[in-house]
């Protein structure tokens, strides 16, 4: 069946594009969802009217993807589990998980866009996950999967370093204000 696409589907084409699908793949999906309409004359005027929207908004889609790309490519998440001393978690780093550590350093990801290499992370360390943008775009993310354990060691490490650096700077000031009286 000849369909013309209302929006972007993954792996067929893009708003506006003229494809031919399989009927069942048309008829059960592709029209009861609106993400095509069959092809014919009336369709088909309507879409060449709309052309020029249609690519406009393709490049605005582009740009964006553009812009995020350059930000995720030097992006590390920190993603702290529960995990045993030997370093193997209780359950796994799923894409659900990663979305709400992008999400919560401000980046608005579908999760079916996520895509981690192992389908699963069951240990602590480092990884990647690739975030796939529009069209071809594809970006890296580093991911640093660290115990709850392994983080609270690494924060009081940076409370005591804090703590070292403030009495540090006292004993700086003292000294300073010795040399000031004298």
């Amino acid at each position: 069946m000849k369909i013309i696409l209302n929006q972007d589907v993954p792996n067929l084409g893009e708003e506006g594009d003229v494809c031919v699908v399989k009927d069942g793949y048309a008829r059960n999906y592709l029209l009861p969802t609106g993400a095509a309409v069959i092809y014919n004359k009336a369709n088909l005027a309507v879409f060449k009217s709309r052309a020029a929207a249609i690519e406009k908004r393709k490049i605005a889609k582009r740009e964006a993807s553009a812009s995020l790309k350059e930000r995720l490519d030097n992006l590390a998440l920190d993603i702290i589990v529960a995990a045993g001393e030997s370093g193997k978690l209780f359950g796994s780093v799923t894409a659900m998980m990663i979305q709400d550590e992008l999400a919560k350093k401000g980046f608005e990801i579908e999760k079916k866009k996520i895509e981690v290499a192992t389908h699963s992370i069951k240990m602590t360390g480092t990884y990647t996950a690739r975030v796939h943008l529009y069209e071809n775009d594809s970006s890296v993310i580093t991911l640093n999967v660290k115990s709850e354990a392994q983080a609270k060691a690494e924060a009081k490490a940076a409370e005591a370093a804090a703590a070292e650096a403030a009495k540090a700077a006292e004993a700086a000031a003292e000294v300073v204000e010795e040399a000031s009286e004298n």
